[in-house]
């Protein structure tokens, strides 16, 4: 290839608009592989967290022995800090309300805003990658058609038309294109892949919810019938 369009070369003399495409979409790129990384730690460490809780859950152990060894509601994740934050409630009612629904409603409500933070912490930075996703072709298209309009003015400006005159300024705007697909490819990819894991573990723990909120149920109703 020779030398005046090698893509280094290129890159190097392409006009500043067309540069500062480039630059936003290496970045953006960057960015957006660094965020598939770190959310795929994150999902892969939630899965086999919850593995760990439900077995333990379902083995037979004492709840409250269970709350006891579960961390700190900042340190806790996933199942467990839906568990924690249902049975603190529940201990913290079961004195003071009046009925067995009215316990049951506040574990519901804490449960569910337990579920919600869940939710913001396997989504986060998400957005970011439907933003790079969706918007990344557009900008490199931007800068396609600032080469192309270079191309067309050095037309205007020489004496003889020529590949040599215009082909610089066609490489650069098709470079452009393709790093704004090189952006956008993986990062739509994995965003749809790590929203589709996302909802999936919403969904688990959800299902928790509804088991445990059925087993302190359960449980109430049996303390209902022995004190019948």
């Amino acid at each position: 290839m020779n030398d005046a369009m090698s893509i280094p070369h290129l890159i190097m003399n392409a006009s500043g608009v067309v540069q500062a495409v480039m630059l936003l979409l290496l970045v953006g790129s960057l960015l957006s592989w660094v965020v598939i990384f770190q959310r795929t730690f994150v999902m892969r460490r939630a899965r086999k967290a919850h593995r760990e809780f439900e077995d333990r859950f379902w083995s037979g152990v004492d709840l409250n022995e269970l709350y006891r060894d579960i961390p700190a509601e900042k340190d806790s994740q996933g199942a467990e800090h839906l568990f924690r934050s249902g049975f603190r409630e529940f201990n913290r009612l079961l004195p003071k309300a009046k009925s067995p629904q009215a316990i049951l409603d506040g574990v519901q409500r804490s449960m569910r805003v337990a579920w919600s933070r869940e939710e913001d912490r396997l989504n986060l930075h998400l957005v970011f990658l439907a933003t790079v996703a969706s918007s990344s072709p557009y900008i490199g298209l931007f800068g396609t058609v600032w080469g192309i309009m270079g191309s067309f003015q050095s037309l205007s400006m020489a004496q003889q038309a020529t590949l040599a005159t215009v082909a610089p300024w066609i490489a650069e705007a098709l470079i452009a294109t393709a790093m704004g697909l090189f952006a956008a490819i993986p990062a739509v990819i994995f965003y749809n892949r790590l929203s589709a894991e996302s909802s999936r573990m919403l969904g688990k723990y959800e299902d928790f919810a509804e088991e445990f909120h059925s087993i302190l149920h359960r449980n109430l109703q049996g303390r209902g019938d022995a004190a019948g």
